[in-house]
């Protein structure tokens, strides 16, 4: 993968790094610009808040960040000579500005005075004869991370950022290099090849498997990465998108701190790219938010005419990178801790994550599960439910026909219809999609979760008839709900992709229905009884 390098780089968890592992590599001595940065009378008397990485010395003052590269260099980034470190900053403000243009205000010099002093300079300044660069970024409030810490991350976060990842990598760079197939098996030998070199804290059987199980998912993918690094899905991406490269900005959940030092670490694969934030949130048991974010981020896909279910077939591949590319950095930062306590966290870590990664390799048994009913039978609420339960990592594809409806025809899932969008005619169009995308994500080993009416016979038949097809297991559930019960759900609902109101659902008490061999649940109950009865059916 173009992403990692012979020792691939994680740059969330370089940050856990001591100053002190970074000395070694030190080539010139900045003390007198982290002076400079740590003096409140820079900032107007503002107490200001040091953050050392391995590669940056950061410096938050107020509601002003400042961000200096350490003149250092590593065998994967050299930030040795002042050009260098400029136009570092420089990049990293212009990558960023794709997802956070408010929050990266420009880069600025450092400069020498008459008097020998230095001085930070300002925005637009010239700069003189500069003695180091800073990066001038705004305060944001907090990232996806700390929110996951206290138990503030929520759906709508998620659900908002799969819907920007989706058009940001819609509008990133395309970038076609040689040989696709082998930077990914290189890259899997790579994450290997460091696992082997701390085998203290990796289980060698365990990394035996992982070896063993990824050449095998690779050769058996390899036409995949090819056909769509030809068709331009590998786009200069994120590059490092897990949760704690995601901030609040103004309350509004952001991309920022993309790779920039390799621009080939961020030339990746766009569901590569999605791989490391599902990964991340899989990390932290947080399986339902990670499938609604695969779900958001490939329904919006399907509005910018970008459909994506066949890409399904290469994600347990790249989790299982991300997920390797994480134990063996934690095994081998928790060797150079000073710290028994958090070296002995880190092992731990890195061990999980070897589990994880096995675990996203294992054979998975696809199946197809169709939930119809009524307008307001809570047919969608169970559907959503049901979907991280499936195998593969992260759950089911979900499609709903309330949904991709509007996205195929461009529009995001609170936009209206009009009228002619619900005629016979669109709905068996729709229909027919919904099945042609369902078969797409079976085909690719994911299983499906369709969620629609199913009001006609030959629609329910459909279902049963593409699970017999590709000879998976299948459960077709009906829900029923008293009329009244209905009515009053779709009119309380707020935010709901649903086009449905009060009259639609009374005229569909109407409907005839036929025979439904399906299972019959009582959906008049809360959703929870209703999950339970729909997972004993599995």
């Amino acid at each position: 993968m173009a992403g990692v390098p012979k020792r691939p780089v994680d740059l969330a968890e370089a940050q856990a790094q001591s100053r002190r592992m970074s000395e070694d590599f030190i080539v010139q001595d900045q003390s007198a610009v982290a002076a400079l940065l740590a003096d409140p009378a820079t900032h107007d008397d503002a107490q200001p808040k040091r953050i050392d990485t391995h590669g940056a010395m950061v410096f938050v003052a107020g509601d002003t960040v400042y961000k200096v590269k350490r003149a250092v260099r590593f065998p994967f980034m050299d930030f040795s000579t002042l050009e260098k470190r400029h136009e570092a900053l420089t990049e990293e403000c212009r990558v960023n500005r794709r997802t956070a243009p408010s929050l990266y205000l420009g880069v600025v010099a450092i400069v020498e005075t008459s008097g020998g002093h230095l001085r930070l300079g300002e925005l637009g300044e010239d700069d003189g004869q500069a003695v180091e660069y800073v990066l001038v970024m705004r305060r944001f409030e907090a990232t996806l991370d700390d929110c996951a810490n206290t138990g503030a991350l929520t759906p709508d976060h998620i659900a908002t950022i799969a819907e920007k990842v989706a058009a940001f990598h819609q509008n990133a760079e395309p970038h076609y290099r040689t040989d696709p197939p082998a930077r990914v098996a290189d890259a899997i030998a790579g994450v290997v090849r460091e696992m082997r070199q701390n085998l203290e804290v990796l289980d060698a059987s365990k990394v035996d498997a992982f070896e063993a199980l990824m050449m095998a998912r690779h050769a058996a993918a390899r036409h995949i990465i090819l056909s769509r690094a030809t068709a331009g899905l590998e786009r200069h991406c994120h590059g490092d998108l897990h949760l704690r490269n995601i901030c609040l900005l103004d309350g509004e959940p952001t991309l920022f701190d993309a790779i920039e030092f390799n621009a080939d670490f961020a030339r990746i694969d766009v569901l590569y790219d999605l791989a490391f934030l599902l990964m991340d949130l899989e990390a932290r048991g947080e399986r339902g938010l990670a499938n609604l974010a695969l779900n958001t981020y490939l329904d919006r896909r399907t509005a910018a005419g970008w459909p994506d279910e066949s890409g399904l077939a290469l994600l347990p591949l790249f989790l299982a990178l991300r997920a390797g590319i994480r134990a063996e950095i934690g095994a081998h930062m928790a060797a150079v801790q000073d710290g028994a306590g958090k070296a002995e966290a880190m092992r731990r870590d890195a061990v999980a994550y070897l589990d994880q990664a096995l675990g996203y390799l294992r054979p998975a048994s696809p199946r197809l599960t169709v939930v119809g009913g009524l307008s307001g039978s809570g047919k969608s609420t169970l559907a959503g439910r049901l979907a991280p339960l499936c195998d593969p990592a992260p759950g089911s594809r979900w499609l709903r026909s309330d949904v991709l409806r509007k996205a195929w025809a461009g529009l995001g899932p609170l936009e209206r219809l009009p009228s002619d969008a619900y005629t016979p005619a669109a709905s068996a169009k729709t229909y027919d999609r919904l099945m042609e995308a369902a078969a797409q994500a079976l085909t690719a080993g994911h299983s499906v979760v369709l969620d629609a009416v199913f009001a006609q016979a030959g629609e329910r038949f459909a279902g049963n008839a593409l699970a017999a097809r590709f000879g998976v297991p299948f459960t077709g559930i009906w829900l029923d709900a008293p009329e009244p019960t209905r009515v009053q759900r779709v009119e309380g609902r707020t935010g709901d992709a649903s086009d449905a109101g009060g009259q639609v659902a009374k005229a569909q008490s109407d409907y005839d229905l036929g025979p439904i061999t399906w299972h019959r649940i009582d959906a008049a109950h809360g959703p929870d009884r209703v999950l339970e009865q729909a997972k004993r059916l599995w």
